[in-house]
């Protein structure tokens, strides 16, 4: 069947069968369908629809476009987490050595940030050397030496999907449900895995703003994990202001560090906090541990043992990085960046954060970008210990901004100012972290 009679019978509302949705994803990956049939096709699902059987079946011909990776030859359960992505939220870097410390092989295939949301892959690039670029045998060898390997989707992994989302981002389609589930499962299934956590964000600076919209996304997630015999949960967390204390590639590696290290700052909490759930529950998920209580009690010990961040040290000189940052933090941080406080205007209680407006100032001063092939400034950012909730007096300082110049601290400065909200109110409630688990 050619392209256009395939496209015709989405566009009038019809069900595609498998074989056709299979046509499709074949014709996306030998490129015998042109971006602009895969386009007109892809509207049609998106204002269409897709039931939930060619959803699924969406996501199993995008999983075997490409290769799945197999660690069957590692004796350890296989598990991995994945976050919708946020402002400041720098997990990974603290899950995966810590999940590997406690006896879980972790093969993180991570992303590079894109507009107001940071990629893993960016942070791990701060550390002099890191090279996220492996081959297969690379990331197998690594995962087997230290338990854990971070690295880039390579051409090999669903490759329909790489196409798929430059023309759904192109086209303005990608805040449609099953595309997102069909884009990132098929993704975290081709990593050979037994455990599966999601991490799905709500609030001002995530994907998902509304609470039920990420619930949705959460079910529909879980619901795929399960069918493709990978145990699944999501956990719902607040992304209603930036996690932890650090905006920013370098900063938040050092933030990471530091808590490895059990030097976490209280404006850190929260990432630690989220980090140690997300790892509890991927410990469960994969029997190691037989209750969340016992498993966040490993992981704590391994903090503060020191044997995360032994785990960290060692996938960092594997990967061709310096592992002296684990030692001395402090080398992460650029000594010609610029330092300027960002002041309250008035007194009051920090009711509300645009976080959304922190990401893109951030992104706007280097330190991420807008389209996927432009290089990013690793040491700018942003740095607050304030949170919703806090009391602050006029001309307080709200955070600080690492800079290059201070003509870029003049263009963004306003915004940081302008995305707090504070009001003359006596109390407000804090969010919570962790508004809801699924699965």
């Amino acid at each position: 069947m050619r392209p256009q009679d395939i496209i015709a019978i989405k566009r009038d509302g019809g069900e595609l069968s498998d074989e056709l949705i299979g046509k499709f994803v074949d014709g996306v990956c030998d490129k015998s369908w042109a971006d602009y049939q895969i386009s007109a096709l892809v509207m049609a699902m998106f204002i269409r629809g897709l039931s939930t059987r060619e959803g699924e079946t969406l996501v199993r011909e995008m999983l075997n476009s490409g290769e799945i990776l197999d660690f069957s030859e590692i004796a350890m359960p296989k598990a991995d987490k994945h976050s919708t992505g946020g402002v400041g939220d720098k997990t990974s870097l603290i899950i995966a050595p810590l999940v590997a410390s406690c006896g879980v092989a972790v093969p993180m295939v991570s992303g590079r940030g894109l507009g107001h949301t940071g990629g893993t892959l960016d942070k791990l690039e701060s550390i002099p050397g890191y090279n996220v670029r492996l081959s297969t045998s690379e990331f197998h060898a690594i995962v087997g030496k230290c338990g854990f390997a971070m690295t880039g989707q390579t051409a090999e992994i669903a490759p329909a999907d790489k196409k798929l989302y430059a023309l759904r981002d192109a086209t303005a389609t990608v805040p449609y449900i099953p595309l997102i589930v069909a884009s990132i499962m098929s993704k975290k299934l081709a990593e050979g895995l037994d455990v599966l956590v999601l991490d799905v964000k709500t609030g001002s600076g995530a994907f998902m703003e509304s609470e039920k919209d990420a619930a949705e996304l959460a079910r529909a997630m879980v619901a795929t994990g399960e069918r493709f015999n990978v145990k699944t949960q999501a956990v719902i967390s607040d992304m209603s202001q930036p996690l932890g204390k650090y905006v920013g590639n370098a900063v938040e590696v050092y933030e990471c560090i530091k808590i490895l290290r059990n030097e976490i700052e209280p404006a850190a909490e929260p990432t630690w906090e989220l980090s140690l759930e997300l790892s509890a529950r991927m410990l469960v998920l994969a029997d190691v541990e037989s209750d969340l209580d016992s498993a966040r009690q490993l992981c704590v010990s391994k903090i503060k043992s020191g044997e995360a961040l032994e785990r960290f040290c060692r996938n960092i000189e594997c990967q061709s990085g310096d592992p002296t940052v684990c030692d001395d933090p402090d080398k992460l941080l650029d000594p010609n960046i610029t330092t300027i406080s960002i002041k309250a205007g008035k007194e009051g209680v920090v009711t509300a954060v645009d976080t959304l407006a922190i990401g893109n100032a951030v992104s706007e001063i280097g330190g991420g970008r807008v389209k996927a092939d432009e290089t990013i400034d690793h040491a700018v950012g942003f740095a607050s210990d304030i949170k919703i909730g806090d009391r602050i007096d006029a001309g307080g300082e709200l955070g600080r901004l690492y800079v290059r110049n201070e003509e870029q601290a003049s263009s963004v400065s306003p915004r940081f100012v302008s995305a707090y909200s504070v009001d003359a109110c006596l109390d407000i409630k804090r969010p919570d972290l962790i508004r809801n688990v699924i699965g």
